[in-house]
């Protein structure tokens, strides 16, 4: 990965017009006396002056060594420095800057092997420890993310890994931020893409999820039986002593079991004996055979 602060910068368009007023000034100085030692002279100071204007970008920080030691930060915009003397050891960009980072193949605290993949938003907020205090800021962010990630994933069963993702973001955000906060380097936030376990792992997990699903099914089930037979039991209770209301929900039942032609019902004898129903069911009959057109009830099935 190359470093964000070692790009370097080429000739700017102060520096150019300073090159073509020497070269201007050479030639103006070579046409009367037709020397060589004025013009020369004229342009290689053109050459000279134009190390000199340095132009930094709005984003842009220079940082400047004067005989190798540090003397200061220029920038944004124009700036000057003494050719030879001074120089522009690098250019640190300040906007926020992603790094995409992976842990392969680590071992999570109940043993199971992961692969992670995440971004890092971070920029520098100190131009001066980013040039001087490490090496090349960028990659030891990089490698900084990568140990941080599998730091969190060994201490993390995988069940917190998938599910408490905001969780191990913010750990993360924290343990980087701690460790790059030296280099003038801030975290903005750290993102995880994506989670990929072994493809066994994955078919054990959906039969499980599938058996969770099922158990939790049959609850629910077990529950709306309880809750039906409790429903007939406070009805029992209501037609015990009123079998007027018990004779007009014997006769709902067969109204609605004979509604559609042809419909068969099965009724316990005891039913017939506790809810009166022995005279609704001739009712019931001679009404049936009336729809099938089978007036003294002769054709029957099986």
């Amino acid at each position: 990965m190359k470093a964000s602060g070692r790009v370097p910068h080429g000739p700017n368009v102060i520096a150019i017009v300073l090159l073509l007023g020497a070269l201007g000034l050479a030639v103006l100085a070579w046409l009367p006396s037709h020397g060589r030692v004025g013009p020369i002279v004229i342009l290689v100071g053109g050459l000279v002056l134009m190390q000199s204007p340095q132009v930094a970008e709005q984003w842009e920080r220079g940082i400047v060594l004067r005989l190798g030691r540090f003397v200061g930060l220029r920038g944004p915009g124009l700036f000057w420095v003494v050719p030879f003397v001074d120089r522009v050891s690098s250019w640190i960009d300040q906007r926020t800057i992603t790094t995409s980072f992976a842990a392969e193949q680590t071992l999570t605290s109940d043993t199971v092997p992961v692969n992670v993949d995440a971004v890092l938003f971070w920029m520098v907020h100190d131009a001066q420890k980013a040039a001087l205090e490490v090496q090349d800021y960028s990659q030891a962010v990089s490698w900084a993310a990568q140990t941080a990630l599998r730091d969190i994933i060994g201490r993390t069963p995988l069940a917190d890994l998938l599910r408490g993702r905001e969780q191990i973001e913010a750990d993360l955000q924290q343990l980087i931020d701690s460790r790059s906060n030296p280099w003038g380097v801030t975290v903005s936030s750290v993102e995880m893409r994506d989670v990929v376990i072994p493809v066994a792992l994955q078919d054990a997990m959906s039969r499980e999820a599938q058996a969770s699903r099922e158990k939790q099914a049959r609850i629910i089930l077990g529950q709306a039986e309880m809750e039906i037979a409790h429903s007939f039991e406070e009805a029992a209770k209501s037609y015990q002593h009123n079998p007027t209301a018990l004779h007009l929900r014997a006769m709902n039942m067969l109204y609605e079991g004979l509604k559609e032609k042809g419909a068969l019902m099965l009724i316990p004898s005891s039913a017939v004996e506790s809810m009166g129903m022995g005279g609704l069911m001739g009712a019931a009959a001679l009404r049936q055979s009336t729809l099938t057109g089978d007036p003294g009830g002769l054709n029957k099935e099986g």
